[in-house]
């Protein structure tokens, strides 16, 4: 069975909810998604893949339709394998390109320093969350770059970077590091953290 959303001018993570609710009840083997923004393609790309789905993403002017097709036998989720295998999931959400009000200068040091720091929670760091204007620091000329990419590879942390915000800023070209993703993921991962 095919089904085709139309989920333009619908803002995160609705396109993603209307797919999910259509994928639990009616079950569709292909499924086709438009929507009006990159962001969002991407972010249903990203949830069409985790339920199965073979996918690929057209673009037509404005608009950007996501096809996905379901696969014979489900790919192994190995991501929540990693998940399940950690004792202590400590998952740090980041608001801000800075810590604190007052000054500007200060509150991006400490940022700096808070990020560079984060290394020493070792393998219990199982992600760090970018939201609204958090998201520059995982961008073109961020001073923490290699720092979230050692996060990543020393402690296997999973670096998610809001899709709305980055587009909200301009930054969804610029993004050097990290997974973009959407509110529904972000929900999720804090949910099955064990501290936040």
């Amino acid at each position: 069975m095919f089904k085709e959303i139309d989920a333009r001018g619908l803002s995160c993570p609705m396109p993603i909810l209307k797919a999910k609710e259509i994928i639990e009840n009616q079950n569709p083997t292909s499924i086709k998604v438009i929507v009006d923004n990159q962001a969002a393609s991407q972010n249903v790309w990203k949830f069409l893949k985790s339920q199965g789905f073979d996918s690929v993403i057209e673009s037509s002017g404005n608009d950007f339709a996501i096809i996905g097709k379901k696969q014979e036998e489900s790919i192994c989720d190995c991501e929540t394998e990693t998940k399940k295998e950690s004792n202590n999931k400590i998952s740090v959400m980041i608001t801000s390109d800075k810590i604190g009000h007052g000054d500007d200068g200060l509150g991006s040091k400490l940022m700096v320093n808070f990020i560079k720091t984060l290394k020493e929670i070792g393998t219990d760091l199982w992600s760090v969350i970018f939201v609204n204007s958090g998201v520059k620091l995982t961008t073109e000329g961020s001073e923490v770059l290699s720092d979230l990419s050692l996060l990543k590879e020393k402690n296997r942390c999973n670096i998610l970077v809001c899709g709305t915000c980055l587009n909200h800023f301009n930054l969804l070209d610029k993004k050097k590091i990290g997974e973009t993703t959407n509110m529904l993921d972000i929900i999720t991962t804090l949910q099955l953290s064990d501290k936040i």
